[in-house]
């Protein structure tokens, strides 16, 4: 798995799904100098842990915004099945309401650049290309700052769901520091201290807490 923190996340242009409308040629580097962006991947539309996760992320969206934070989700999925879900009643599976970004990454190749896709293209004995694994994204979140570098991420395994609050929680460590010029001490939120990335900052506040 792909360490990106620290580097320049990977482009791309793709189709997506906003606000119910069709978006050709998205791309993340619209926010380039604008907005923070957190970039998460899923595995499947209509399956299962799938829309617990882009509706709390809808759920929590005002408060992103206010951060000025760009919320961008994607899978493996067409647009077309991205559309369709999206006009599914929640009662019946689907994720109606949401309007942030889903990126329809039907060739794979985001999952990919970004090192989520779990599993890969092999040969059999036959010579026959095979996948070995599933073709599908492993639920990572990339937290992207405005010059383009990937400064958070986490891959979770396909039956485990995010924490919205912990992704909220990187956001303010990372606006925090850029503000400050502290760095941010375990379990920190916002409100909390924050410290001197020095001999004596960690000192004073080790002493103080």
């Amino acid at each position: 798995m792909a360490v990106l923190v620290g580097k320049k996340a990977p482009s791309f242009k793709a189709t997506a799904v906003a606000d119910g409308e069709f978006v050709e040629d998205f791309s993340l580097d619209q926010y380039l100098g604008k907005q923070h962006v957190v970039f998460f991947f899923y595995p499947l539309d209509f399956t299962f842990v799938c829309p617990t996760e882009i509706i709390a992320f809808q759920d929590r969206l005002e408060d992103f915004k206010r951060k000025n934070v760009a919320v961008v989700g994607c899978s493996i999925d067409s647009h077309f099945s991205h559309w369709a879900w999206l006009n599914t009643p929640r009662d019946r599976g689907g994720i109606e309401g949401v309007t942030y970004p889903l990126v329809a990454d039907t060739a794979k190749t985001i999952a990919s650049n970004f090192d989520v896709l779990a599993g890969h293209y092999d040969y059999n004995e036959e010579g026959e290309m095979v996948f070995n694994g599933e073709p599908v994204a492993y639920r990572g979140l990339f937290l992207i700052d405005k010059q383009g570098i990937v400064r958070h991420q986490v891959v979770n395994d396909l039956p485990l769901g995010r924490s919205i609050d912990e992704a909220l929680r990187m956001v303010d460590a990372l606006q925090y520091f850029e503000v400050k010029g502290e760095v941010c001490p375990a379990n920190w939120e916002e409100g909390k201290e924050g410290m001197e990335a020095t001999r004596e900052g960690v000192s004073n506040y080790l002493a103080s807490h």
